[in-house]
C-alpha cells in the first residue's frame, strides 16, 4: 500500500509523535494552519469519512476518546477545532481517514 500515513505508522517516515495508544496515533502537522496542529489518525487504514462502516467505526470512536486527551496535553483550555477532509472537493490530501485538531488562538469563525 502507498499510503503515507500507513508508512508514518510502520516507521517508514517520522513524524513528531503527540499521542498513541492501541488503537490511535496522532503528530504534528509539518504544514501548521494554527499555533497546534495535530493530526490524528487511526491505526487501521480507512481511507476517508466514506470508508467508515459498522466493521471499523470502533476506530472512529476511539479517535474521539483520544481527542480530548490531546487538547488537554497541548494546553488548549479555551476550546479546538476538529476538522476531516473527505474527498477531492473536500480537499482531502492524504487518502487515510485523519482529523486536524487545530487551536492554540481564536480560530476564524468562518472557513475559507
Amino acid at each position: 500500500m502507498d499510503c503515507l500515513f500507513c508508512k508514518i505508522l510502520a516507521g517508514e517516515i517520522p513524524s513528531a509523535k503527540v499521542y498513541e495508544n492501541q488503537w490511535v496515533y496522532a503528530f504534528r502537522d509539518i504544514n501548521p494552519q494554527a499555533p497546534v496542529h495535530v493530526l490524528v489518525i487511526p491505526k487501521t487504514h480507512i481511507a476517508s469519512a466514506d470508508g467508515i462502516n459498522a466493521e471499523n467505526s470502533a476506530a472512529v470512536a476511539h479517535i474521539f476518546e483520544a481527542i480530548p486527551e490531546i487538547a488537554k496535553v497541548e494546553g488548549l483550555v479555551n476550546g479546538y477545532r476538529v476538522i476531516t477532509n473527505c474527498g477531492e472537493d473536500g480537499c482531502q490530501s492524504v487518502k487515510h481517514l485523519h482529523f486536524h485538531v487545530l487551536g492554540g488562538k481564536k480560530l476564524p469563525e468562518k472557513m475559507g
